[in-house]
């Protein structure tokens, strides 16, 4: 129970920077939503993505593991269509411009809107539970 609380409060802090990362997600009922999509992501992580993985074994050994994020891609997915008022409609992130590095403007639509996603939290995600170790 406690790994699962652990789960919910990370995949929810992290879908929360995620949408102040990048613009294209639409929370209708605000707050509300994004708990309730923390839940949707969390199950969708630790349920729906292993299954997914399995089936998608094949496209993932060739690909040498490159192909998870579509895996993680599928589980927003249906994590969009379970959850009311949680949309993914674009992916548009403005840039970053440092002394040390230059990350273009990227705008993404439709099916790599949600590998975009998948791949921010992903970070995200792996970040945060390596600083809590």
């Amino acid at each position: 129970m406690k790994r699962i609380l652990r789960h919910y409060a990370i995949d929810t802090f992290s879908l929360y920077l995620a949408t102040q990362i990048a613009s294209g997600v639409v929370l209708e009922k605000g707050i509300q939503t994004l708990f309730l999509a923390g839940v949707g992501v969390t199950v969708g992580l630790l349920l729906v993505k292993p299954i997914i993985n399995v089936l998608l074994l094949p496209l993932n050994l060739v690909t040498f593991g490159l192909f998870r994020w579509v895996s993680s891609a599928i589980a927003l997915y249906l994590v969009t269509l379970v959850v009311p008022g949680f949309k993914i409609i674009t992916f548009h992130f403005a840039g970053l411009t440092s002394p040390w590095i230059d990350v273009p403007v990227l705008n993404f639509s439709g099916v790599l809107a949600f590998v975009a996603f998948s791949f921010i939290l992903s970070i995200l995600t792996s970040f945060i539970f390596w600083l809590i170790k």
